[in-house]
């Protein structure tokens, strides 16, 4: 039995099926995965995401020793409330985590780490604060909930403080409030819209049973992992790690080289890879037979006319069965050159892939040729 969150017993109570994630008791699913999947598409449905880890970091120099741990530049965040999506790196540029940091006033920031990371990142940033004088504090205080779906929005305004209501309507995307110790974010991992609520975990239960009267579906891991994947999202562990740098795990985008002054942690590795342009490449896959691609499958050039493998190529990193696509969908790392034929190794079977571009789907639409 690993560790709960503040609504593992309502969630129990309503049929969820756990497993453990992190060390995390939490559930896979309440009933059908695939109906949760649609209800989150279409509608809107809710996550318990308690067990990812809340860092709240303070002091003068926070914002000097965030542009210090994070490839992004936190000075991009000018205005309380702004959130950013950012890796931190070893110093040879592997992934020590992929994360959300919110400003939330001049010198203190809210951090959102992973689950499975959250032991090694404060350490990694515990570390590094002391010699900047910066406070870090863990959240374990707070729960969080993640409503997402395009009614997501609707169905969450009238159950939060009165405070935030107003400003929550028209709150920009990647953006985020607070009042009565909720902290309401308009962010998430579906590729629909929606929000992240932090709120004090003794009111969580109230919140979570609000949500399930006003017709928002409890949702489980398993949805979550579908969902994700169809919008080309990351997931840490499978997509990205030390072992692997954000250019070859389609992340070069939320690195910022300039300004050129900036010294972050891991930029010098990440510069020299980037001017050899010889890393392998992320990409989107679709298989083109039955079957259901997984990670560390093998990825294989496919000869012309052939029909059959040549020679290997790449890996599957995240796979899975896509409810909205109605096939399997993968993401992968390649070699330069490859496709967009491929064959993937299935269980000693090689299978037709075609090579696209993720992500698959967002905010319900098909964004892909099938």
């Amino acid at each position: 039995m690993g560790l709960k969150t503040p609504l593992h017993d309502i969630c129990a109570s309503q049929g969820a099926k756990f497993i453990d994630f992190g060390g995390w008791d939490l559930p896979v699913s309440f009933g059908s995965q695939i109906e949760e999947h649609h209800a989150v598409r279409r509608d809107a449905g809710v996550f318990d995401v308690s067990h990812m880890g809340i860092l709240d970091l303070e002091g003068a120099r926070s914002r000097e020793l965030l542009r210090e741990l994070l490839a992004n530049d936190v000075a991009k965040l000018t205005s309380p409330g702004r959130a950013l999506y950012s890796c931190m790196l070893r110093p040879s540029g592997g992934i020590i985590d992929d994360l959300i940091v919110y400003l939330r006033a001049e010198g203190a920031f809210r951090l959102v780490v992973n689950a499975g990371t959250r032991g090694k990142d404060l350490d990694w940033i515990a570390e590094h604060a002391a010699r900047a004088g910066v406070q870090v504090r863990e959240r374990s205080d707070l729960a969080m909930l993640a409503v997402q779906g395009p009614k997501a929005l609707s169905r969450t305004l009238p159950l939060i403080p009165s405070a935030l209501r107003e400003g929550a309507q028209s709150l920009a995307r990647f953006s985020a409030l607070e009042a009565d110790g909720w902290f309401v974010a308009r962010t998430g991992y579906t590729g629909e819209d929606g929000v992240e609520i932090m709120l004090p975990a003794s009111e969580a239960e109230a919140l979570w049973r609000a949500l399930g009267a006003g017709g928002v579906r409890p949702i489980g891991l398993g949805a979550r992992d579908t969902l994700r994947l169809e919008a080309g999202l990351n997931l840490y562990g499978n997509d990205m790690d030390e072992s692997h740098h954000p250019l070859e795990s389609g992340l070069e985008w939320t690195v910022a080289f300039e300004p050129r002054t900036r010294l972050f942690i891991g930029r010098a590795p990440l510069e020299a890879l980037r001017a050899r342009a010889e890393h392998p490449l992320f990409v989107g896959l679709v298989l083109e037979e039955r079957g259901v691609l997984r990670s560390h499958q093998r990825i294989d050039r496919a000869r012309a006319g052939a029909g059959a493998a040549d020679a290997p190529a790449g890996e599957v990193t995240s796979g899975t069965f896509s409810p909205t696509l109605n096939r399997s969908i993968g993401l992968a790392r390649v070699a330069r050159g490859v496709g967009p034929e491929v064959r993937v190794d299935i269980r000693g079977k090689s299978h037709a892939a075609r090579i696209v571009k993720p992500p698959f789907v967002r905010e319900g639409r098909i964004l892909i040729d099938l």
